[in-house]
């Protein structure tokens, strides 16, 4: 689950059954469509030298489902318009990027075009109705009495493994990379489940060697690292691709295998990460994090920052807080939080990264590094200049 500033999202899966090939196939059609207009997008703006935007290409998607794309009609009208909104937003964040001038931060980058079996989701704003269980979609069809296309009602199944609060906002169908189908449910709801106070404050360093957090308290916890536990048979499936011939249908059932396993860690990861967060929530008030530089961080340790996964847990650690009243603080990136003595307040200059404990030479202070650094986090974060997020 999810949630966004007026929104939140719950996500169910979609029972197997021969009847989903119809969203299989609706979603190679839109994918169809993404990849005309973005085609359509970049001929126009070739010629004359600016953007179209969704308020010319709707009204020239009306024309081609009238006379050479009659066969985009059976998709809900809706649909195939969220598809160039989609579009029309990418390009939009792409001329913001290039008018800020500043193109040393994070690239974005024009829409690109997508495969059939990349194109995963497919919004409903109408045209769909939720009962227990199931969903029921209005597709088109031809009808061989009436000689035209009337509305034909189909159904889906998926594992509603609890209900959802407030009005729903629209649904999406989202097919991952394994095949399977889930069912998004997006409603306004933003109510919180105000969890008991308990008057406690906490200051988390994150890490690399010693523990993944380390909290104020002396509390040291490690993360499962499920990808570095999964590495012998991702080797395994990769190696097995790698003798397959491109394109066979063993060679897909492989694409398939190492994309199940792949599924697999990031779900480990998450539960793991969900779970952690509930932790800290129910047993303090205030959680005070610092800003990690993770490109950076990326590039000298690469995999293995991938693995821990800092920003999901931080995202997901937003999301608790929010939900259960709590608050969460977060120091600058540039604010010193290892060097500085917790208890004098000294820099110790000639501290280095292999340094995890060290002895302060002004008051005599022993220090563990991660301990220290936790310390000092809090104590940043109850300042008045630090941003509440």
């Amino acid at each position: 689950m999810g949630y966004t500033n007026d929104m939140r999202t719950y996500k169910y899966q979609i029972r197997n059954h021969p009847q989903n090939k119809r969203l299989g196939n609706m979603l190679d059609d839109l994918a169809d469509v993404h990849n005309h207009f973005l085609d359509l997008e970049k001929r126009y703006y070739r010629i004359y030298g600016k953007y179209a935007g969704r308020y010319r290409l709707q009204p020239h998607l009306t024309k081609l489902l009238q006379r050479t794309k009659q066969h985009w009609v059976w998709i809900p009208r809706d649909t195939l318009d969220a598809v160039i909104i989609r579009l029309h937003i990418a390009w939009q964040r792409f001329f913001d990027w290039q008018k800020k001038g500043n193109l040393k931060g994070r690239r974005v980058g024009t829409p690109k075009h997508k495969a059939k079996y990349k194109f995963r989701s497919a919004k409903f704003q109408t045209g769909y109705r939720l009962q227990d269980g199931r969903i029921r979609i209005s597709f088109k069809a031809w009808d061989n009495n009436s000689h035209a296309l009337k509305f034909e009602r189909i159904y889906f199944s998926f594992h509603q493994h609890r209900d959802w609060s407030g009005d729903v906002r629209y649904i999406q169908i989202l097919r991952d990379s394994v095949g399977t189908y889930w069912l998004y449910v997006v409603t306004d709801n933003t109510a919180k489940e105000v969890i008991p106070a308990t008057g406690e404050s906490v200051g988390v360093d994150f890490g690399m060697k010693d523990a993944y957090l380390t909290l104020n308290t002396g509390e040291k916890i490690q993360h499962p690292q499920p990808l570095k536990a999964s590495l012998k048979q991702l080797r395994q499936l990769n190696k097995s691709l790698s003798r397959k011939i491109k394109g066979s249908g063993n060679w897909w059932r492989a694409v398939r295998d190492l994309a199940r396993l792949y599924n697999k860690v990031a779900n480990q990861r998450r539960d793991w990460h969900w779970k952690l967060a509930t932790d800290l929530c129910r047993r303090f008030d205030l959680i005070a994090i610092e800003t990690l530089n993770l490109e950076g961080m990326k590039r000298l340790w690469g995999r293995k920052i991938s693995d821990l996964s800092f920003y999901q847990f931080v995202e997901i650690l937003k999301f608790k807080c929010f939900k259960h009243n709590r608050e969460l603080r977060q120091v600058g990136q540039w604010t010193a939080t290892s060097k500085p003595c917790s208890d004098c307040g000294r820099q110790n200059k000639n501290l280095s990264l292999s340094d995890r404990q060290w002895i302060c030479s002004e008051c005599g202070s022993h220090h563990d590094r991660d301990i220290n650094a936790a310390i000092n986090i809090l104590r940043g974060c109850l300042e008045s200049s630090v941003e509440q997020m």
